[in-house]
């Protein structure tokens, strides 16, 4: 009998909380955190939360702050060059996604423990063992190390631009396509479905959808519900093994936009409008998507993003080629740029 092996990756503790950063030093000597720490931050780190975690590692000894200005592989290659030369035994990434993307990349390529302490819960790459690097030749999501612990400060990342938390948002609420993808995926092609890990995804996106409803009332009670359900999808990948439960067709969607029309929009954004368009061609309630969007101020059209019709179109028509051996709604031979014109302005992302 042939034995499939399914390997489970969890962190090893998730510290939630406001203000718990001031209790960093407690945390890294539960964690038996040990000298040299390689600390990875970004540009827009702000200084108080710099000061905090310096308070809390000075009395590790050893330790080096290096900062990355993006995502990319040469950023990934400067720190992963301070590394060698540090020989880090754990590897800090204090951030945005992208601060932590390049962190955790670091840490696998080095296979050392990474900690996550992220400042914006833009998307759920704070709590997963992927990361998105651009350069590697495809703009999707590589093997990156599961965080060993992550730290979430609910007064930092409810402090983090509106616009951020809107991303996450629109990254969370993703979930309803990506796992309807993963399960046509399973009855057409056969591929691994987990239904436990699925509904962890759904449960995620469900919370997201709350968090648009209460925002505007009680935004740390709704940074609180979103970074939850970030860390959970972070933990459904951990289990699925692959980004399968937390990114489909909206997800193609969103990198063929970046491909043609880099940083135009923050991902979490395309993501959002990814899937309104995915959730009309699956038969889901794609209104629900928008509304809950619009509720947040976050984009649902091409024209708040600046991004061209022509643009989106031609993204529709070349998401299914971002991951060929990803099957989702679009299949293996996508969208017709007429039915992609059809789709776009029937849930009004194009004019």
């Amino acid at each position: 009998m042939e034995i499939h092996e399914h390997i489970i990756e969890l962190p090893k503790k998730v510290y939630v909380g406001n203000g718990i950063l001031s209790k960093l030093r407690d945390y890294l000597f539960q964690l038996s955190v040990s000298e040299p720490v390689l600390v990875v931050t970004g540009p827009n780190v702000r200084k108080i939360v710099i000061d905090e975690i310096a308070k809390g590692l000075n009395e590790l000894g050893k330790m080096e702050f290096v900062e990355v200005m993006d995502s990319s592989v040469d950023e990934v290659n400067r720190v992963e060059e301070k590394a060698k030369e540090l020989n880090p035994r754990f590897v800090l990434g204090i951030g945005g996604g992208k601060t932590i993307d390049v962190a955790k990349y670091v840490a696998y390529k080095l296979n050392v423990n990474f900690i996550s302490i992220p400042t914006a819960p833009s998307h759920d790459g704070i709590t997963s063992s992927f990361a998105s690097i651009k350069g590697l030749g495809k703009p999707v999501s590589v093997k990156a190390k599961m965080p060993y612990a992550i730290i979430a400060d609910i007064n930092v990342l409810s402090s983090a631009p509106r616009r951020l938390i809107n991303a996450g948002i629109g990254d969370t609420i993703g979930k309803l396509v990506a796992v309807r993808d993963w399960k046509l995926a399973s009855k057409l092609t056969g591929e691994y479905y987990g239904d436990y890990t699925a509904s962890l995804a759904l449960l995620s996106a469900k919370h997201a959808l709350s968090c648009t409803k209460i925002i505007h009332r009680d935004l740390k009670y709704s940074v609180s519900l979103l970074t939850e359900a970030l860390i959970s999808s972070g933990v459904a990948m951990g289990m699925a093994g692959s980004t399968r439960p937390a990114s489909g067709s909206e997800h193609l969607f969103a990198h063929a936009v970046d491909l043609l029309q880099p940083n135009a929009a923050l991902h979490g954004e395309l993501v959002g409008i990814g899937s309104i368009i995915m959730a009309y061609i699956h038969g889901i309630n794609w209104r629900e998507i928008r509304n809950a969007l619009d509720r947040i101020g976050a984009p649902t059209t091409a024209k708040q993003l600046g991004i061209p019709n022509d643009v989106v179109i031609k993204a529709l028509t070349i998401a299914h080629t971002i991951r060929p051996e990803r099957y989702t709604i679009l299949g293996d031979r996508g969208l017709t740029w007429s039915s992609a014109e059809k789709v776009a302005r029937d849930t009004g992302v194009i004019e």
